[in-house]
């Protein structure tokens, strides 16, 4: 079996009816480790047996036998059955449930579809990796993201105009189980025909222009007023914080320098901006919304900052993400208020 694949590629194989025997999903993105299961239940067992052929447990509640008698059990009425194991990093690494594992996988049953999952922050085991598909489910990068929204508004039967499904972005940022819990509400209202941005920002409470991102390109364009302005707006946002935005701040920063270090040498602003978005994507900076509009900004904010500022401006940028780190939330507005200002007096006295 393949060493590795990622998430599109099992997703394809499995929609197309290439099915393993075993699969041991890894990775962050456990919305996406159930579109798999999901897919799965879909593609092995048919609608009117999944009641008797989809067994889905928790490693903490089997044991070596336990295990062993759940993918030995024969399909009920059907060709073949499936076995969904969560959370198996609970059963310890030298245990003896292990070697059961290893031993099914070595001589899987040709009527089991095995599928062990493995929780966000728990270490791979190589060997499991190696018997099984190992599928890695990495966050999605941005256009692949856009589809994703797109395809479960559709499920949802919620039609998103352009407009509205950037500012959704936007604001959720990749938290999948967020937008999948938006596009739920969404649903649930009853909104009909395609839903503009507007709408979209109802339901969020963020309005176009008042988002993180908004807040870093006002920064980034040394407009001090706008920035202080929007901050208690910015922070009264479901999931933002000062260390959030601090810290989507020094990405933007260093993005900042890259440009104005390339720019210095006399290389074209086209140019570096499409250097900067391939940066970007081998980096795999999944917090940023859009990776080709983050790079068009810094390059487009980089005539503003001189190369001595930036770095003042990373400088800055550490202290206040030091102090929210040690300090209470009602702290927060005034430790990037004075984030803001000191990088716009460095302006002046530049």
């Amino acid at each position: 079996m393949a060493a590795s694949l990622s998430f599109d590629t099992a997703h394809r194989r499995i929609r197309q009816g290439e099915i393993a025997p075993a699969y041991y999903l890894t990775g962050t993105e456990y919305i996406l480790k159930d579109d798999l299961v999901s897919l799965l239940v879909e593609h092995v067992v048919d609608p009117g047996t999944r009641d008797f052929n989809v067994d889905i447990r928790q490693a903490s509640d089997l044991d070596g036998e336990s295990f062993h008698a759940l993918v030995e059990t024969p399909p009920m009425m059907a060709d073949r059955r499936l076995v969904v194991v969560r959370n198996v990093e609970q059963w310890r690494k030298n245990s003896k449930v292990w070697q059961v594992v290893e031993r099914y996988l070595d001589r899987p049953s040709p009527t089991t579809v095995l599928v062990l999952v493995l929780g966000a922050e728990a270490k791979v085991q190589a060997g499991i990796a190696r018997m099984a598909a190992h599928v890695k489910v990495d966050p999605l990068p941005p256009n692949r993201l856009t589809k994703w929204v797109a395809a479960r508004a559709k499920r949802a039967g919620v039609q998103l105009a352009p407009r509205a499904l950037d500012h959704l972005l936007e604001v959720v940022g990749n938290d999948l189980a967020q937008l999948g819990t938006e596009l739920e509400k969404l649903a649930a209202a009853g909104a009909a025909g395609e839903v503009d941005a507007e709408t979209v920002e109802q339901f969020v409470g963020v309005r176009r222009g008042e988002t993180g991102t908004d807040w870093v390109a006002a920064v980034l364009s040394r407009d001090a007023a706008k920035a202080t302005e929007m901050l208690p707006v910015v922070l009264s946002t479901s999931g933002v914080n000062g260390v959030r935005l601090i810290g989507a701040m020094g990405t933007a920063l260093v993005g900042l320098r890259i440009a104005r270090r390339a720019l210095d040498k006399g290389t074209a602003k086209r140019t570096v901006r499409d250097d900067l978005e391939r940066q970007v994507r081998a980096a795999r900076l999944f917090s940023l919304p859009n990776w080709k509009a983050a790079a068009a900004t810094w390059v487009g904010a980089a005539d503003r900052w001189g190369a001595v500022e930036i770095d003042d401006a990373i400088e800055a940028a550490a202290t206040a993400d030091r102090a929210l780190k040690s300090t209470t939330i009602a702290d927060e507005a005034s430790i990037l208020t004075d984030f803001v200002l000191t990088t716009s007096i460095r302006k002046v006295a530049a």
